[in-house]
Order: C-alpha cells, then structure tokens, then sequence
C-alpha cells in the first residue's frame, strides 16, 4: 500500500479500428522510482502483492477524476490491471474498492478489469470463481497479455472475457508474417464467437490499424495512436481511411436522424421531469443541460418512470434533484456518421443500448438527440445499397470502389500498381459452352483473386463486369498474385482457358487521378491479350517501354520496341 502511493497514472486511449474513435482508456501505473514489476517484486517478497495491486486500483479510480476526458464523461469504459492471483480472490477486491467507487460516482459497470500474467500462480478454479463473482459485481473481464505472457488456452474459452487483448509481439509480425496473420485471424473468429472484441496493444502506425481493421480486430491501442485523440485532423484521417476500406455507399451522418432535444436546467426536480414527460408522451428521455447548453445529465423514461411512478416514487423523489435519477449523456458529434453512432452504443453499458444519444456542436452544447433504433434502419439501407453495389456473380465490388481507392493511394502519396485481368477469348467460351458455364467460370475466378490476396492487405480487388477485373496492390504484392493466377491451369468444361494480365506502376505524382491510370492501363491491356497464351505486361506512365514478364511476345514491330 505504501509502495503504491508513490505511483502517477497515464491514461492511454483504446482506438475503435473502424472509426478511429475512442471506445475506452487505459489506467497505467507509473511507479516513480523503477518500473511496475519491481514494485510487484518488492510487493511480493515483502507478501503483499496482492494488498498492493488492489491499492493501485483504487488509486487509479481516484486518479481518472482528475482526468478531464474521465471525469467529464464517466460513460467511457477505464481499463485497470489486476493480477490474475488478485482477481481469484474477489471479496477483499469489492472490500477497498466499494468505497471508492461510491466516493467517485463511477459505476462498476464502466470498469473493465484487465486480469494479467502470472496465471501459473493460482488454481484455475479459484480464478474462475473469482472472475464469476466480479462480473455478477458489474465488472467487465478483459484477459491480457495473449500470445506473449503464460495465458492458458483454455482459459480463454472458459472465461469468454469481454475483450481478448494481444500482446504487441503478435502485432510486429504483421501485416506479412503468415503466422502473425493466422494466430489473428483465429483469435478474431473466437471473439466473435463468444461475443467479445479482440484488441491489439502497440500499434504504431495507420498502416497496421488499417491491417488490423482488414482481420477483424476491432480495438487497437499504442503510443503511436494515443494521439490521435488530440489531432482532430489526424482522428478524421483514420475514420476516413477505415470508412473507404469497407464502405462502397457513402454512410448515413447522424444528423440525418437528428431529433429536438427536450431539455430542462441541470437542477430541475424529478417532479419537474415528470410533469414534461406527460406533455411529451412522444419522447424517449430529457436532457439536464447547464447554462451554457452543454449537456450534463440525460435521462430515460422508462427507468425514470419506474422510480418515481411506483408507490411513495412521488413522495420520496418529486422535490429532489432530478439528476439523483439520471445517467452520464451517451455524447456525439454533428459531424459523426451513424456507423461511429453504432460503434459507441456498441462500447457502452448494455443497460443503455436503447438510450437516446445526445449530439453536440464544436463548443459541445446540445444541438439534439438521436434514436438509436432510426440509425439502425438508416445503417441497414446503406448496407443493403452496399450490396446492391457488388457484382451479382462475384459478390465483388465494383468500379467506384476501385476509383475511391486509386484516388486515396493518390491523394496519400502513395506508390501503388493498378492492374487490368481478363479471361482471352471469353466470349467462344459462352458460345461453345454455354453462359452457366461461363458463369461458373468467372466465379471460380474471382474466389482466386479473392482468396490470393487474402493475405495482402494492400490489395483491393473490383469485378468491372463481363470477364474484367481491376486490382490494385502495393507493389510487392502484385508479383506473387500474379503468380497464383497465371500459374492456375484455368479450363472450362475441359476447355482450356488463358487469361492476360496488364499492371500499370504508379509512382508519387506519376498520375493525377483514377481516369488517368484506367486511360494509360487501356493500351497495356491490348498489348497483353496479344501474347499467346496466359501472359502479363507491365508499364510505367511516361515511358513507351512494355515489359512482357509471361507469354512470348508476339512477333513485329511491337516486339521490336519492347525489344
């Protein structure tokens, strides 16, 4: 205990993966004289370790409130580390924590309790009672330390936790380590499963979040991100980036649903609201705002009503402050699109995922709510124009998301190669054999482009129509792709099949726009279904040079200038 007083807190962000938004924030314990295993060093040979780590939760609780994100908005979810030989014995936890949670005011519920390595030095079935006990307490479990601490796999099916964080080893294997991919890949299907999000810790750069987004990692968390939340500029990057990735519709913005918000001062009496309630029958809560208009309380009907409607509700409440009945505000931006509104209900209370949702300006005043059963509706359309979007035979998307992407990679800076592929003389396919047959053919090619990239997450893949398909990839990833196709014996019905491959290098600043890249990508097209067999040209805008990488070149003047 004396130990743990000597330690500050920093609090570090966990990012959404889809939105690049805030869903959480981690406590993390810095000791001031060495690091937080020699304190647990000392803690534990003087046999108090887990007096101490109990005592660093509660003075990170205490610490939050002098956090202005945290004690703004007690809604958002604080991550604190436990041991895992702490978590196995749950009544000396609730014991000094109780205290602390009624002196801050923040509910259990918004506390996630990150239970960490050892694991080997408690039973099992103490840790699992324990972690039993916590949650009918209103904790959230996360299990930490996964792929590099002793993390038993079976615990993490027994225990299901409500996060599954892995450790940043894993996460520097990517986005080109098929191991790395795999164990993520495996970990994600199992979070999913068991309804919990999978999180990685030190991530550095957009690059791998967008990976990391591509695999199904929902949560990502590192210094290299922590300040995005302070660049508005840079946040927006990131939600554009994870938006381009997996959206071909543009997405509803929640003020598209926007409601008037029926408000009352922060000091309004619960009689008060009660009375507004049964003149506004057609409204889901109030607002309790402060002078300036910014929201500081919301509350819902139906909760509200079931305590001040019951017997003796009106005598014991109608004179007292309202607030006494309410809940932080579920808060968020204007500019905000109803996928983000999803994600944050997504990362709250589960008590409150039927809550209005106040929406603010830039100065944070409220500007209305939102219901969250409209946004749902609103999500669902955009989904299902999504889908009307892809080709009926592939399920892939088509021009427009590839010109969205060329454009991104030109706008970023980026290098990147575009490439042409089609099926040669498609058409005597359809006629000698049929168009199911020349359906089932153009299908099987498009699961082998799609299960080729599978693990590059450079590559974008669009079906254009007919027997076209444009991909663009890094430009190391465009050599191995080409190989699982042209490599592929392609038939139909016996029949063999040769396909041509056209790729277009695009250096920085080398083409203005995506009409650009398609117009210079026409000609090396044609000049790839002119080599026999299943070929592959390749070209660089501003040079006359085509290399020809497979088929043999035909005969005459072209060859010569290839030549």
């Amino acid at each position: 205990m004396s130990a743990s007083q000597e330690v500050s807190f920093a609090f570090q962000p966990l990012l959404s993966t889809r939105t690049g938004r805030m869903v959480a924030v981690e406590a993390l314990a810095r000791p001031g004289q060495g690091g937080i295993h020699a304190l647990y060093r000392a803690a534990s040979r003087a046999g108090q370790l887990v007096q101490t780590d109990i005592a660093l939760v509660g003075h990170a609780l205490l610490a939050a409130e002098d956090s202005h994100t945290l004690s703004q908005d007690r809604s958002v979810p604080l991550h604190v580390n436990v041991l895992a030989a702490t978590a196995a014995r749950p009544d000396e936890i609730m014991h000094y924590i109780t205290p602390v949670l009624r002196h801050t005011g923040r509910v259990s519920s918004s506390v996630v309790l990150e239970i960490g390595t050892p694991f080997c030095q408690v039973r099992r079935k103490d840790l699992l009672a324990g972690i039993d006990k916590l949650r009918a307490e209103g904790f959230r479990i996360a299990l930490d330390g996964i792929g590099d601490g002793d993390v038993p796999l079976a615990l993490l099916a027994e225990v299901a936790p409500d996060m599954y964080k892995v450790d940043s080893h894993l996460l520097a294997g990517l986005p080109d380590d098929p191991a790395a991919l795999a164990m993520f890949e495996a970990l994600a299907q199992l979070a999913n499963r068991t309804d919990g999000r999978l999180a990685a810790v030190g991530v550095d750069n957009n690059a791998q979040l967008l990976a990391l987004s591509r695999l199904g990692v929902r949560v990502a968390q590192g210094r290299g991100l922590a300040d995005a939340v302070q660049e508005p500029e840079l946040l927006q990057a990131m939600a554009e980036a994870a938006t381009q990735r997996v959206t071909a519709v543009k997405p509803p913005r929640v003020t598209d649903f926007l409601h008037p918000a029926v408000m009352l001062p922060v000091n309004a009496t619960a009689d008060d609201v009660r009375s507004t309630l049964a003149e506004r029958p057609d409204v889901n809560g109030v607002v309790l705002v402060d002078d300036k208009w910014m929201p500081r309380y919301s509350i819902d009907r139906s909760r509200f009503l079931l305590i001040v409607a019951g017997p003796y509700g009106h005598a014991l409440h109608a004179k007292r402050a309202a607030s006494r009945h309410a809940d932080p505000p579920l808060l968020i931006d204007r500019e905000a699109t109803g996928i983000e509104l999803l994600e944050l209900v997504g990362d709250t209370d589960w008590e409150r995922t039927a809550d209005d949702v106040v929406v603010t300006d830039e100065a944070g005043r409220c500007v209305g709510v939102v219901r969250i059963t409209e946004v749902i509706r609103g999500v669902a359309d955009m989904k299902v124009e999504q889908a009307a979007a892809l080709n009926p035979l592939t399920r892939l998307p088509g021009t427009d998301a590839v010109a969205r992407e060329v454009d991104r990679r030109i706008a970023d800076g980026h290098m990147f190669v575009i490439s042409w592929l089609d099926i040669d003389s498609f058409k005597k396919v359809n006629d000698t054999m049929g168009f199911a047959t020349g359906d089932d053919l153009i299908r099987s090619f498009g699961r082998s482009l799609v299960e080729g990239s599978a693990s590059m997450p450079g590559v974008v893949v669009g079906h254009v129509g007919g027997d076209d398909f444009l991909v663009v990839s890094d430009l190391d990833e465009i050599s191995p792709l080409a190989g699982t196709l042209l490599d592929t014996p392609w038939s139909a019905e016996g029949m063999p099949v040769a396909v041509s491959l056209a790729s277009l290098i695009c250096g920085v600043r080398t083409v203005s726009s995506y009409r650009e890249a398609s117009r210079l990508l026409a000609p090396l097209k044609t000049q790839a279904k002119a080599v026999p067999g299943s070929s592959w040209v390749l070209g660089r805008p501003g040079s006359d040079r085509v290399d020809v990488l497979r088929g043999r070149s035909a005969p005459g003047p072209a060859e010569a200038a290839t030549a």
